[in-house]
């Protein structure tokens, strides 16, 4: 449920601070937002790849809600987290 206390690896939650910020402050993005990726081992080829998966997420999400699209039936609107959380 939250990346910041999940089981996962030093290369996986740098990976996830990344795109968590680049989602929701991409205004406030540093070359130094890099630099944990970078002490985990990711190189630039990995680093364009997680932004350009994190942006591509964000654009298609504004497609879809500037145009009004609804979830499918088998998705749970209750068990959705708020972006904003």
């Amino acid at each position: 449920m939250d990346f910041r206390t999940a089981p996962v690896g030093e290369a996986e939650r740098a990976m996830l601070a990344y795109a968590d910020k680049l989602t929701r402050e991409p205004w406030a993005m540093t070359r130094e937002d890099l630099e944990p990726m970078r002490r985990a081992g990711l190189d630039d080829r990995a680093i364009l790849d997680v932004n350009q998966i994190a942006a591509y997420f964000a654009f298609v999400n504004r497609i879809a809600d500037g145009l009004g699209v609804e979830l499918e039936g088998y998705w749970d609107p209750e068990e959705i987290l708020d972006p904003a959380e």
